[in-house]
């Protein structure tokens, strides 16, 4: 194992009622800038627990943050904060919020001509608007990363970035504010927790004994609450362990010491990108025939996933490795996620596409060995055709 630095600045806030205490983490004198997605916020509660905890607070909103943040929205809600003066960002809503916050958060400090340089990394972000997260959708692990990914709609542009400034101060973490989320949203958090956790455990093995065991637990887990909240959305030990375990799977702590791979993201990034499928179900279609494509270059670790996460010990190793990919893909299509490009009506052409995307957006060497280029990302979609 690797050495390594962790430092995760975020104060999570877990369980009921616990909106109410971001009156005591957000400054009386701070010119808060609510943040949030369709709306849904003020039909389920929420909005409402967010305002009163704010009390006499300076408050503007900014609504409309959609699904795959765009930078052109962004944008928008950064003429808003800057008309408004405000000096605090509170995002109210799923990953998708709390990402496209977080870019507004450096945007809004940025002495540059163009944000868009901070994604790109032509221009080094310097610092950040201080931010708070409300979480309403556990998924992407947003409210407690500095980790975020932003969408170009004009140049047809999907891309990651990270920087330690845009930390939230604080999450709030409330299992009730899932209660009345659409089942295709709670599957899609559920996968995209899974690949998560996937893309920092199934590497090659680094000795980093607490880590594996760790993600294996977080695997485990999401196999067991994922369909269980789908099934009986009433049961909030289910939606609490559901939203611990997103939160777990992408707060950095899983992957210190080891290596990580993020190829499933990148191309499922691009996939979102050119067709708008949704992220999650993105990654449903490519992870499986990623584990199939670079079979040889993962196999301890696909044996040790087939061992720990699937009880698949005896027989041959090929045949192990196999069943634990077909579990995987049985697992996804337990939650209503696709595992095929047809799944989701997606043309075949989506491999050459996307393996062109890859080229020019220089995503030409990724994975934990930089061993999936352009090509090997065509021949991973002709495999999920």
């Amino acid at each position: 194992m690797n050495s390594f630095t962790y430092a995760n600045p975020t104060r999570i806030l877990f369980g009921p009622g616990q909106i109410a205490a971001i009156a005591k983490q957000i400054p009386e004198s701070a010119k808060v800038l609510v943040t949030y997605g369709g709306g849904s916020i003020k039909a389920n509660g929420v909005y409402d627990q967010v305002m009163a905890a704010l009390g006499g607070r300076a408050v503007t909103e900014f609504g409309g943050i959609e699904p795959n943040p765009s930078y052109e929205t962004m944008m928008k809600a950064a003429a808003v904060a800057r008309e408004s003066g405000s000096d605090f960002i509170l995002a109210v809503g799923g990953g998708s919020v709390a990402d496209g916050s977080k870019f507004l958060a450096a945007a809004l400090v940025h002495d540059g001509p163009e944000p868009w340089d901070l994604v790109t990394g032509k221009a080094k972000i310097k610092g950040a608007m201080p931010l708070g997260v409300v979480l309403t959708l556990p998924a992407t692990g947003s409210e407690s990363n500095c980790a975020a990914v932003i969408t170009h709609k004009a140049k047809g542009a999907k891309l990651a970035f990270a920087h330690p400034a845009v930390y939230p101060a604080f999450a709030v973490l409330d299992p009730e504010t899932t209660r009345t989320l659409p089942p295709r949203q709670v599957a899609n958090g559920v996968a995209d927790a899974f690949v998560h956790v996937i893309e920092q455990y199934l590497t090659r093995p680094a000795g980093g004994m607490v880590q594996d065991a760790y993600a294996e637990a977080l695997l485990r887990t999401l196999v067991a609450v994922g369909p269980k909240t789908l099934a009986e959305p009433d049961d909030m030990d289910a939606r609490a362990n559901l939203m611990w375990a997103a939160n777990q799977a992408l707060n950095g702590l899983i992957s210190v010491g080891v290596p990580g791979d993020w190829s499933t993201h990148m191309i499922g990034h691009e996939l979102t990108a050119l067709y708008g499928t949704d992220h999650a179900r993105s990654l449903t279609i490519v992870l499986p025939a990623l584990m199939r494509v670079r079979r040889a270059a993962k196999r301890d670790k696909l044996l040790q996933y087939a061992a720990e996460v699937w009880d698949l010990k005896d027989g041959p190793a090929d045949a192990r490795i196999e069943s634990a990919i077909l579990k995987t893909e049985a697992f996804f299509r337990s939650l209503g996620m696709p595992v095929r490009l047809a799944d989701d009506r997606i043309a075949k052409d989506a491999a050459d596409k996307v393996a062109a995307n890859l080229e020019a957006h220089g995503l030409t060497a990724l994975g934990e060995d930089k061993g999936v280029t352009p090509e090997v990302a065509r021949q991973i979609l002709v495999a999920a055709a």
